[in-house]
Formats: structure tokens, C-alpha cells, sequence
């Protein structure tokens, strides 16, 4: 053989073994980052589901005191809540010392007060996990599972990062707007928890159908012939946990509400141009607000309620008060359902806070279903959530995302994607 030929099959060989090293290399190095990936992604899973341990042994606080003083204008409670756990079970285990009526309201809920003065709301099941509520987005009874659904989807959640191989892994808050209040699962024994401390007017709306006690409380749709069961005497339900008193509520028709009369169009349904005219009204001119109801209306799609017609923040607070997440039991309806109108300030403003959508983009790699049952797993009446709920929200998570992309496109990033507090009165 020529030596010119030795020569080119010499250098054929020495790349052949220095890109089988390379190759071997990177995908081993490739290997062991997704192996650690994998690990920290189930640490982050294990780190998500609250356990219900009663224990507050570092504190002589009640629960209600520890979960009052969390308030603040911009959240319920705390990224970081170790007490959480053990205010949760206080709600779930704690004896009720008075029962009435709910607030006054559309929809069946008892007003209870637990040891220790704390008033929390129960919400009572009237449906089967797997039960698809036909007709509007929404139509049917209040869902007390949606509820402690919406409460899980709302506090912190993490989701692993891996940037590249040679780098270290970061931890991103996923949802975490922390702005829904304490909510709960709870099975209630009517008979022995509920009738011996219940006011006159809730015991007046209490019957007996077959061997099941019901109650058909006081409200707007409340009636004697649509009450709530409960298997014999056992009823499950929610508990929200009431907000502290010294945080009064105001109410706010939402900008975006719907009419509910039937041929009648709300003004965001046909002006293209009315995003436009809400950035030019208090509280929506300057501050957070306006940015909140988009992190609300991403929420809100995710979970499929539509029936958010008003809205509540804190009182005197100059516009500032986050929005609170209150009542989000008519969500998880209908999961084949995916009702594009309640993304209307997203994609009519076309704004996002750079942390909501690093939040939703960031999650797109792991599926949020994984990470919303996880964090439900130690709840006391999981599974909370049927499997076609859960796949729902990972395909609304996709169109959110494809929303955004379709914005930045039109507009570009650096007006689609606007800081935490930035004023919007120059957008």
C-alpha cells in the first residue's frame, strides 16, 4: 500500500475513534445528567405533597394564628410554609362548634366555626369524580373538589430546569401565585358533628331520602327538591379556610365577565379593540391589577371555569391588593370542554408577566398533570381529580403557550412580556 493511502487510512481511523470517544462521552455524560434530572425531578415530586402531620412543635401558636399572620396584600401565605401540613389537618380534623347557613351567595355551603373560633366553608359533594357537566362552561352545581383542586394548582410548585449537561440544575416556582385561600377535603358526619351544634335555620333545611341525611341549606338556587346527600350520615366536602377579619374583602365586576343573557354579548365578545379601553380605567391604568386578571384568566382556562363574573381584592389598598382567587368551585366541569373565551385578556391585551410565562413555559417539560397529583396525593379525599381532568389541563397548557407565541409574533417579545409591577399606562 502507498504510503499516501496509509496516511489517509490512518487519519479515516484516528476520526473514527475520536468521534466513537467523544460520542460515548457526551452521551454518558448525557446519561447521567438525565439520571440526576430524574432524581431531582422526583425529589421535586416528593417535595410537593403536603402531608397532613398535626405536629406544630416549634411554635405555641394555633393554626388559625399561624395562617392569619401569613396575609399580606400580595399573597395568603408564604413560598415557603412549613406549618402548612399541620394547618391543613386542623381544618380537616377539628372539632365544629357551630354550624349555620352559608353566606349569602348562588350556591349550597354551611358557615362552620372550628375549635378555636375559626370559621371556615363547606362545600358539600353533589358529584361523582368522573360526572361531565353538560351544556355552558358554567352550567351545574358548585364542585367541592374543584376547590381543593384549584387551591393545589395555585401554591407553590416546582419544576426541575436541566440547561445543558455540564451545567448545574435549577429549581423554577411554578404557579405559585400563592393568591387562592386554604382549601381542603373533609368527610363530615351530619348527625354527630353537624346537627348537635347546628343553628336553627340550617337544621330547618335538613331531611331524610331513603337511609342518606341531606341538606338543601339557604341560597339563591337552594332548593328543597335539589339538596346534598351524604352516604348515610358520612359527607364528604371542601373546607376553605375564611380569611383573617382584619383583611376586609371589596368586591369588582370583572372586566371580562360574562352577561348570561342568552343572545346578549358582553363588549369584550365583539370589540376587538377592548383591551384597549380597559388599560385606560382605574384600577387597571397603572399597577398590578391588570396583569393579575391575566394571571387569573390562565388560571382559570387551566382549570375551566368561566364563571368568574366578579372578583375580590383587599380594601383600601390604592390598587395594589393582588386578586384574590376565591370560589373556584364551578371549574372541572366538562374536560373534552376547553373554553377558549376565558383566555380573552390574554390574547386581547396580549401581555404577560415574564414570571407567569417562564412558569408556564418551563412546565412544558414535565406534565402538569404529574405535578398537580402529586401535589394532591395526601389529600384526605384524593383522588381529587378524574384522569380525563388532568389530561385536560395538559392540553390547555399547550394551547396557553401557543396563545403567547402567537402575541409575541404579532407584537414581539419586549411588548408581550412586561416585568412584575411594570405601570401599563405607556402599552
Amino acid at each position: 500500500m502507498k504510503l499516501k493511502q496509509r496516511v489517509v487510512l490512518l487519519a479515516i481511523l484516528l476520526a473514527i475513534f475520536i468521534f466513537t470517544k467523544v460520542f460515548l462521552i457526551d452521551n454518558l455524560e448525557t446519561s447521567a445528567a438525565n439520571r440526576e434530572d430524574q432524581r431531582s425531578f422526583q425529589r421535586m415530586m416528593d417535595g410537593l405533597r403536603v402531608e397532613l402531620d398535626p405536629r406544630l412543635d416549634h411554635t405555641l401558636q394555633s393554626p388559625w394564628e399561624i395562617a392569619a399572620q401569613w396575609v399580606v396584600p400580595r399573597e395568603v401565605y408564604p413560598e415557603e410554609t412549613p406549618e402548612l401540613g399541620a394547618i391543613l389537618h386542623a381544618m380537616a380534623t377539628e372539632k365544629v362548634i357551630k354550624a349555620d347557613v352559608g353566606y349569602k351567595g348562588t350556591q349550597l355551603k354551611a358557615l362552620l366555626i372550628l375549635e378555636g373560633g375559626q370559621k371556615v366553608v363547606f362545600k358539600p359533594k353533589r358529584y361523582s369524580r368522573d360526572h361531565v357537566v353538560e351544556g355552558e362552561p358554567y352550567a351545574g352545581y358548585d364542585r367541592h373538589n374543584a376547590e381543593v383542586a384549584a387551591f393545589h394548582l395555585d401554591r407553590p410548585t416546582y419544576v426541575l430546569i436541566h440547561l445543558r449537561p455540564s451545567s448545574r440544575n435549577q429549581l423554577q416556582s411554578v404557579l405559585g401565585f400563592r393568591r387562592a385561600p386554604l382549601v381542603v377535603g373533609r368527610f363530615m358526619n351530619l348527625r354527630t358533628e353537624i346537627k348537635p351544634v347546628a343553628t336553627e335555620q340550617l337544621l330547618s333545611t335538613f331531611l331524610k331520602l331513603g337511609n342518606n341525611s341531606c341538606f338543601y341549606g339557604k341560597c339563591y338556587y337552594c332548593r328543597e327538591t335539589e339538596p346534598a346527600c351524604a352516604d348515610i350520615n358520612i359527607m364528604e366536602g371542601s373546607v376553605t379556610l375564611w380569611l383573617p377579619d382584619v383583611w376586609p374583602l371589596q368586591k369588582h365586576r370583572h372586566p371580562w365577565g360574562r352577561t348570561y343573557r342568552e343572545g346578549k354579548l358582553a363588549r369584550w365578545e365583539y370589540d376587538e379593540s377592548y383591551c384597549d379601553a380597559v388599560k385606560k380605567t382605574s384600577p387597571y391604568d397603572v399597577g398590578p391589577r391588570l396583569l393579575d386578571i391575566i394571571d387569573t384568566a390562565i388560571f382559570d382556562y387551566l382549570i375551566g371555569n368561566a364563571d368568574r363574573h366578579h372578583y375580590e381584592s383587599f380594601q383600601d389598598d390604592e390598587g395594589a391588593s393582588m386578586l384574590i382567587l376565591l370560589d373556584n368551585a364551578k371549574s372541572f366541569g366538562n374536560p373534552s370542554q376547553d373554553e377558549r373565551s376565558i383566555l380573552a385578556p390574554l390574547y386581547q391585551c396580549c401581555i404577560i408577566r415574564v414570571s407567569t410565562w417562564n412558569r408556564m413555559n418551563h412546565l412544558k417539560s414535565r406534565t402538569l398533570k404529574s405535578v398537580l397529583k402529586s401535589a394532591m396525593a395526601h389529600e384526605p379525599i384524593a383522588p381529587v381529580l378524574s384522569k380525563a381532568h388532568l389530561d385536560a389541563m395538559d392540553r390547555r397548557l399547550l394551547s396557553i403557550l401557543a396563545t403567547v407565541r402567537q402575541c409575541t409574533e404579532q407584537f414581539g417579545p419586549d411588548v408581550v412580556l412586561v416585568e412584575d409591577r411594570m405601570s401599563l399606562s405607556h402599552l
